[in-house]
């Protein structure tokens, strides 16, 4: 059982415990998180975080369905979640799907089966819920300049404009790291960000673009920047890509270090950020190290606080 927790008087320490589950089409990640609230000061503490390789979009993106072998997969990981959500005492929870399961014939039957014999509600949401829980937490990064949010995942890529602090216009097309491996004719789809973009950008002059997605911070890692200069050139990406396509797929989880599921993803995640920067005429790209899963956070955490009547900031 879910429950709200009955906090002390505002003068001593205030614990919330947040649990978010993502589930892509690449991995699923799942995190806990204790937020301590003392006075005027909120302090975000991670208490667990899972990154699963369970490649649901391999079985949709070819066979319009999860199969048998995944679905099992995936009931045994929600189980194991529900479990650390009980032992943690969490006060409150989100699990939500994107473009694996919302296409998947019987994505939405699992996600009964999960709610029925665990207690733990799915909620499986489109492209533009999608990145308005991602734009939560990339909009407190960014000042008043021209932006345009790219975020890549294994099924989908959502594209938000952002000028001047608000959102002017958002897209979700189904091309993704995943779904490019998996499906053929994404040509057209490509034509069709390459016309959405130019249209709705041509107004905006000197756009920065925004990357999010696990594919973008590896290339950011393998740049080896410092940590706090988050700001990549197109020169910067093609040269990563250049490094990444000399090693074999072999070698790039061993010599690079990188994960299986995350190796044979890398190249088709670069080619489509690159693609859509050049298609806006954007020169750089900052990567704040956020994504879905820290847009959830935040959406439970404000939930939660306007429950107590406190207001988020």
């Amino acid at each position: 059982m879910i429950r709200i927790t009955n906090f002390e008087p505002e003068t001593s320490k205030q614990r919330l415990k947040l649990a978010a589950i993502d589930i892509g089409s690449n991995a699923i990640r799942f995190q806990i998180t204790n937020v301590i609230t003392y006075k005027d000061t909120h302090t975000f503490k991670r208490l667990e975080y899972v990154r699963f390789p369970l490649r649901l979009g391999q079985d949709v993106f070819k066979y319009k369905e999860i199969g048998p072998k995944n679905e099992e997969s995936f009931f045994k990981l929600m189980h194991a979640f529900k479990l650390l959500i009980d032992l943690y005492e969490v006060d409150d929870y989100y699990a939500c799907a994107t473009s694996a399961m919302r296409e998947s014939k019987n994505g939405h039957s699992i996600a009964d089966r999960v709610n029925q014999l665990l207690g733990l509600k799915i909620h499986i949401i489109d492209g533009n819920k999608e990145a308005e829980l991602i734009n939560k937490v990339v909009m407190k990064s960014l000042d008043k300049d021209n932006y345009l949010h790219i975020d890549v995942g294994g099924g989908s890529t959502e594209l938000n404009i952002i000028s001047k602090g608000k959102k002017k216009n958002s897209k979700s097309f189904k091309i993704g790291s995943v779904r490019t491996l998996e499906a053929s004719r994404l040509e057209s789809t490509l034509t069709e960000i390459t016309r959405w973009t130019q249209k709705h950008t041509k107004e905006f002059e000197n756009i920065i673009g925004v990357g999010t997605g696990g594919n973008i911070n590896k290339v950011f890692d393998l740049t080896g920047r410092e940590k706090t200069d988050r700001l990549l050139s197109i020169t910067d990406i093609l040269d990563v890509e250049d490094y990444v396509s000399s090693f074999s797929m072999e070698d790039r989880i061993h010599q690079l270090q990188l994960n299986p599921d995350r190796a044979d993803v890398i190249l088709p995640a670069i080619n489509i950020y690159l693609h859509v920067m050049k298609s806006a005429g954007c020169k750089k790209i900052l990567v704040p190290d956020v994504g879905l899963k820290d847009g959830l956070m935040h959406m439970l955490y404000e939930r939660n606080f306007k429950k107590l009547d406190l207001q988020f900031q």
